[in-house]
């Protein structure tokens, strides 16, 4: 179900339909600073495997934390003072930054290495949602595996049946996130995208 929100200043009314969607264990569409997104809330167990029937994904396909601020984030990735620093730097941003978990992620996002990919999106109503929520929303970016993300609402709509919502903010983009692994030193860039790697390549 399409929903138009604005892109700006989004209507606290609809952010509140998401969320009372996203606490409901339903899987909503939304915009981002890069592609439309989908999740849901990270602590709904079957919130999240319907997540991974609704792309098409296998259950170890890794999915990233969309947290409001680095104080959220912090209760879920481990951040010691230089990751910190690097963090206030690129977020908010076009960015998913691997980093280790804490023993407050669920054991269902818990994998053979305990990392996390972090994000800090710099979209008003992802920050609303995020804010209202209150925990993070578990993402994966709005395409199917090796195709390019659709940056058409109805199309999301279409495409990926069982969604409860598409927050429907006008055309997203079609360039995911960069994403880097702070686990390791230096770091590695496992995929750029719309934010700029060339520090962390250097």
């Amino acid at each position: 179900m399409l929903l138009e929100i604005n892109p700006v200043t989004p209507e606290p009314r609809k952010i509140r339909r998401a969320v009372d969607a996203l606490e409901a264990g339903e899987v909503i569409a939304y915009p981002t600073d890069t592609c439309y997104g989908i999740g849901c809330d990270l602590f709904n167990k079957r919130a999240v495997e319907k997540l991974y029937r609704i792309k098409g994904m296998a259950s170890s396909h890794k999915l990233s934390f969309v947290c409001h601020d680095l104080s959220h984030a912090s209760r879920y990735a481990v951040m010691h003072d230089h990751i910190y620093e690097t963090l206030k730097q690129y977020l908010p941003g076009p960015y998913c930054f691997i980093l280790e978990a804490t023993r407050e992620v669920p054991k269902i996002v818990h994998f053979a290495r305990k990392t996390v990919g972090v994000r800090i999106v710099d979209h008003p109503v992802t920050q609303a949602l995020t804010r209202e929520l209150g925990r993070p929303i578990i993402s994966s970016t709005a395409s199917r595996h090796g195709e390019s993300p659709d940056p058409d609402p109805k199309e999301i709509d279409l495409e990926f049946k069982g969604l409860a919502l598409v927050l429907d903010a006008g055309p997203g983009g079609t360039v995911p996130t960069s994403i880097v692994d702070l686990t390791k030193t230096p770091a590695e860039v496992l995929r750029v995208g719309a934010g700029d790697v060339t520090p962390f390549q250097e």
